[in-house]
């Protein structure tokens, strides 16, 4: 009863415990680490291990030298075929075949044979070779997967670009057309050009009007300007004037 009535006094009046654990200062940092003595410093670099160098077997890696390996008959052949293209042709045009069947490709032949466009195969490999040595060595990149060249002596673009709609499976990627390169979309604005014929028509019309134009206006002032002296003269002579009294009082 005591002891309930001790507990009870202590709530009401807030009396504290006769004995409290207070801890004082920082608390005890055991992180860091004790610092080698000079001696056993020494003592280790002398006596770390060094690893003998790694043996490297002979071949296991390639050589840095670079190996020039010579093209054979049949990739110079080809080669001297590739000069010849693109010496005589105007256009030569980068197409490729995305599953283009044997048929789908004598169809497409056959179109292109009509107009004078031709399709050559060559290897993308001997391509790459002799476009890296020629000016033409911006075309490179055009050569990826299976490709195909549409040649012809003259830039036949409209007639080429009419042929590849019947054939979707086809993808021009690029032309070089009168030593220019372009890119596809620039073939599709080349195509939409008018032709060689209409535009040196229009010209010869344009220069044919300018020369008779400037031939009517060098006449005309000439003539204009010795018709009106004429005038002024008749109007200054007095010959002029006394013949036309007497004519008018015999009118009278």
């Amino acid at each position: 009863m005591s002891a309930t009535l001790c507990v009870k006094l202590q709530r009401n009046q807030g009396w504290l415990p006769l004995i409290q654990s207070v801890r004082h200062g920082s608390k005890a940092v055991t992180r860091h680490k004790k610092p080698v003595h000079i001696l056993k410093q020494k003592l280790i670099a002398v006596t770390q291990y060094i690893p003998p160098a790694r043996t490297v077997p002979p071949g296991a890696y390639p050589s840095e030298e670079k190996h020039v390996q010579e093209d054979n008959e049949f990739v110079l052949l080809l080669k001297k075929n590739l000069e010849e293209v693109f010496e005589e042709c105007k256009m030569i045009a980068v197409v490729q075949t995305n599953a283009c069947s044997v048929d789908d490709m004598l169809m497409l032949r056959h179109r292109l044979c009509k107009h004078g466009i031709k399709i050559r195969f060559f290897p993308n490999q001997v391509m790459r070779s002799f476009l890296s040595n020629s000016v033409y060595s911006n075309m490179a990149p055009l050569f990826i997967g299976p490709t195909v060249l549409f040649v012809s002596k003259e830039p036949k673009v409209k007639e080429m670009m009419s042929a590849l709609r019947f054939s979707p499976q086809m993808t021009l990627l690029g032309a070089c057309i009168d030593n220019t390169l372009l890119s596809a979309q620039g073939v599709v604005s080349y195509a939409k050009l008018p032709s060689l014929t209409v535009v040196q028509g229009e010209l010869v019309s344009g220069l044919t009007m300018l020369t008779s134009r400037t031939a009517f206006m060098l006449q005309h002032h000439p003539a204009h300007l010795s018709a009106l002296l004429q005038q002024y003269i008749k109007q200054q002579s007095p010959d002029d004037g006394a013949e036309e009294t007497p004519k008018a009082e015999e009118a009278s």
